[in-house]
C-alpha cells in the first residue's frame, strides 16, 4: 500500500477533539448518550462516529441500508458481509434493512423504533450542509422518539477532507455519478492524488453525491478491514430516478 507523504495544510486546522461548547456536546457530568450510527460505511459516517465517540457519545450500533435485494449498500455498492465485518472491526452492533425508496423511510423509522426500544437514545448522521437530508433525519428520529446529532454539520468541506486524510483514515473510491465523473474515478484509494484530480466543480467532500467510499482503516477501527474487489460495473437508474448512470467498483470481503 502506498505511503502518504505528510502534508501541511495552508490554513490550521482546528483540533476535531475539542467540541466544547458545542451544543453536539453532552451536557457536564451527564452519563454518556448511548447511541447508534447511521452508517454508509464512507468516510463522512467514519469521522462522525469519531467525532462521536471523542464527544463521549457511547455509540454501539450502525444502521445500514441495503437495496431492496439486501445483498449490497444502494449507493455505495459494498457487500452486506463487509459492511458487517467493517462494523465489528468498529465495536459495532451491526443492524440492516433491505429496501426500496418507496418503503424506505417506513423501514428506517421501524428499525429506529427497535434501537431505542434497546435503550439507545440518539441517532449519529454524516451529513455536512444539506438542509434537505437534516430535516429528514430529524424528522424520522422525532417518530422513532430519539435525538438526531450531526457531528459534521456546518463544517468546511475542504477541511472536513484535510481532517479526516490527517487522522490517517484509509478510504476506497466504490461509485462515482456519472453525470459529474468518469469511470476512471472509481476503484481508486481517497487520497490528496485523487482529490487534485476531481474536475473543477466537483465537492472533495462528494457532499452532492458526485462519489461515494469505504474505509477500512484508521481510528477506531480494531484492526484494518480486508476487502477484495469484485469488478468495475455500471447501473443506470430508472426513468422515474432520472436514468443516471453511476460506475461502481464491487466490494466484498477478501478470499479467505
Amino acid at each position: 500500500m502506498r505511503m502518504e507523504k505528510p502534508h501541511k495544510s495552508k490554513t490550521l486546522i482546528k483540533d476535531a477533539l475539542a467540541l466544547s461548547g458545542s451544543p453536539f456536546m453532552p451536557g457536564p457530568g451527564s452519563q454518556a448518550p448511548r447511541s447508534l450510527i447511521s452508517f454508509s460505511g464512507g468516510k463522512d459516517s467514519c469521522l462522525a462516529l469519531y467525532r462521536a465517540r471523542k464527544a463521549g457519545f457511547e455509540v454501539t450500533a450502525s444502521l445500514t441500508a441495503l437495496e431492496e435485494t439486501g445483498l449490497r449498500t444502494r449507493s455505495h455498492g459494498v457487500s452486506r458481509s463487509l459492511m458487517r465485518v467493517q462494523a465489528l472491526a468498529l465495536n459495532l452492533e451491526p443492524h440492516f434493512i433491505a429496501a426500496t425508496w418507496s418503503d424506505y423511510e417506513s423501514q428506517f423509522v421501524e428499525q429506529l423504533g427497535h434501537l431505542r426500544d434497546a435503550g439507545l437514545q440518539h441517532a449519529i448522521f454524516g451529513d455536512i450542509d444539506l438542509e434537505a437530508h437534516r430535516e429528514w433525519e430529524e424528522k424520522v428520529c422525532v417518530r422513532s422518539g430519539l435525538k438526531a446529532q450531526l457531528p459534521l454539520w456546518k463544517e468546511d468541506r475542504q477541511y472536513l477532507v484535510e481532517e479526516f486524510l490527517g487522522l490517517g483514515f484509509k478510504a476506497w473510491v466504490t461509485c462515482v455519478d456519472g453525470r459529474f465523473l468518469d469511470a476512471s474515478f472509481a476503484g481508486r484509494e481517497f487520497d490528496r492524488d485523487f482529490i487534485q484530480d476531481l474536475p473543477k466543480g466537483v465537492d472533495a467532500c462528494g457532499e452532492n453525491g458526485e462519489f461515494h467510499t469505504f474505509v477500512y482503516d484508521g481510528p477506531g477501527f480494531a484492526y484494518p478491514v480486508s476487502w477484495r474487489s469484485q469488478g468495475l460495473g455500471a447501473y443506470t437508474s430508472p426513468p422515474e430516478y432520472g436514468r443516471c448512470t453511476y460506475h461502481f467498483d464491487w466490494l466484498d470481503c477478501a478470499s479467505p
